[in-house]
């Protein structure tokens, strides 16, 4: 890569355990995979997320829709928390639950790089601690995540059964023919709030996102943003192995994660469902991971919220 001064990269951030007492953004890899219902090598995702993020400017430029002078994001502090050893099954999960309370005691916001979406279950409860019975998730995803047993496609119902209320649970991005209606009626028993695929061609994603952290936020506790790229259209994230034609746009999935980074409500935000090892050659869905880091950064960095990342 060129090398100009007044090009800085992003990502290359400093140790966690060296930075400052207090952090905005602090980067931790969680790379589950060994339950995950597809083959999958998400373990090497949190890996070329970080290589991916130096590909990117840590600039936020003006727009005529805000209006705002460039913003450099090198004025908030990032601290990179380093990965989680063998972060499965329960011995797993509960080293991951203990790095997130503790980094999170220091952070403004911690950002989760999966692996697969079982990650959401520790990293969510390390986040929530105490707070659990006032806390809430938003998801985007095109799964309901209700599935039994203990697997990726299990989060949500994990999460339920540890005690979240599913009244403070919204699912964005639900797609046709890749949920069962069992599990449909099991997410309406339980209370929560679908938005279907079709529901976001009709209203802006950011529009939606405020309202889905509304309800999540609802009892005044700690909010967790799922971030499953797997929500996405296949052409755009073909890493992702159970995306499908249809899904939502990159620019999508971008502006919902600057909406979470700019509520205060969110503390947790993961990004899931990334197989680095099957990814297109031009690296399109870790990029596009690494740009929703950065997208939290943004929200972080701009309060009130920018105006969210317009379709081409």
């Amino acid at each position: 890569m060129s090398i100009d001064p007044s090009w800085p990269r992003a990502g290359g951030w400093e140790s966690f355990d060296r930075a400052p007492a207090r952090v905005d953004l602090a980067l931790l890899g969680v790379p589950a995979w060994r339950t995950s219902l597809s083959p999958t090598g998400a373990h090497a995702t949190p890996a070329a997320v970080r290589e991916a993020l130096t590909r990117f400017s840590p600039a936020v430029l003006a727009s005529t829709s805000t209006g705002r002078e460039p913003v450099d994001l090198r004025a908030l502090v990032c601290a990179d928390a380093g990965d989680v050893a063998e972060p499965d099954g329960p011995a797993g999960e509960a080293r991951v639950r203990e790095r997130v309370a503790a980094v999170i005691e220091r952070s403004r916001t911690l950002v989760a790089i999966g692996g697969d979406n079982s990650i959401t279950v520790p990293v969510a409860l390390g986040a929530w601690g105490e707070d659990l019975g006032r806390a809430g998730l938003v998801t985007l995803d095109a799964h309901l995540d209700l599935r039994d047993g203990v697997s990726n496609g299990s989060p949500v119902r994990r999460l339920l059964e540890a005690g979240l209320d599913g009244r403070r649970v919204v699912q964005i991005g639900i797609a046709d023919f890749a949920n069962s209606v069992a599990y449909a009626r099991r997410a309406a028993a339980a209370g929560i709030t679908l938005i279907h695929r079709d529901e976001l061609h009709r209203r802006p994603i950011a529009e939606v996102m405020a309202e889905a952290l509304d309800i999540a936020g609802a009892a005044g506790g700690p909010v967790h943003v799922d971030l499953d790229v797997d929500v996405c259209d296949r052409a755009v994230a073909p890493g992702c192995p159970a995306s499908v034609p249809g899904g939502i746009a990159a620019w999508e999935l971008r502006a919902a994660a600057r909406v979470a980074g700019a509520d205060p409500r969110v503390r947790t935000v993961d990004i899931t469902e990334v197989d680095a090892t099957s990814d297109s050659p031009d690296g399109r869905t870790v990029r596009l991971g690494a740009l929703c880091v950065l997208e939290v950064l943004a929200g972080l960095a701009t309060p009130p919220r920018l105006t969210a990342p317009h379709s081409p």
